[in-house]
């Protein structure tokens, strides 16, 4: 299965909290920590990753944050997702990736799937993160974890009564 790591999500949520405040608005680490119900040290992880990727920038003071470099419409998912992994690459053997192919020489694969890889980042070039923010409103803020609902006998039922 090919799938992107959990920080990678994370970074995904992050950036579409910030957009969705609009270009010019910082939010700090611990206001979208509370925000999106990611843990702090991950945020702040998640920010260091995509300050570096030249996505969002730090300001500082006490009306200070982070905020989106450029509008929402211009930062692609797959900018995203090389801030935080590095180059998309499927395999060993496709150009941009960091590892090597240790029988790249035999093999009969080689290079067909730098089309594969091209495709998959393409796709990912073509969706932006102002796209990740449309279907944003369409579900509750996020709210505080609560203790488990509890019953007369004093196991947790899951449900409200």
């Amino acid at each position: 299965m090919f799938r992107l790591n959990r920080l990678t999500d994370y970074a995904v949520v992050v950036m579409t909290q910030l957009a969705t405040r609009g270009d010019q608005t910082t939010l700090s680490a611990q206001q979208l920590s509370r925000d999106t119900a990611v843990p702090l040290p991950t945020v702040s992880k998640v920010l260091t990753l995509l300050a570096k990727g030249g996505l969002i920038t730090s300001h500082r003071g006490a009306s200070g944050g982070y905020a989106l470099t450029r509008p929402a419409v211009d930062i692609s998912v797959a900018a995203i997702i090389e801030a935080i992994e590095g180059p998309i690459a499927l395999t060993a053997c496709v150009d941009g990736s960091a590892d090597s192919c240790g029988v790249e020489s035999l093999c009969p694969m080689r290079g067909t799937w730098d089309r594969v890889n091209h495709a998959i980042q393409s796709a990912l070039d073509e969706v932006t993160l102002q796209e990740m923010t449309a279907s944003f409103f369409d579900f509750p803020a996020v709210s505080p974890v609560s203790a488990p609902l509890t019953s007369s006998a004093g196991k947790s039922s899951g449900r409200a009564d």
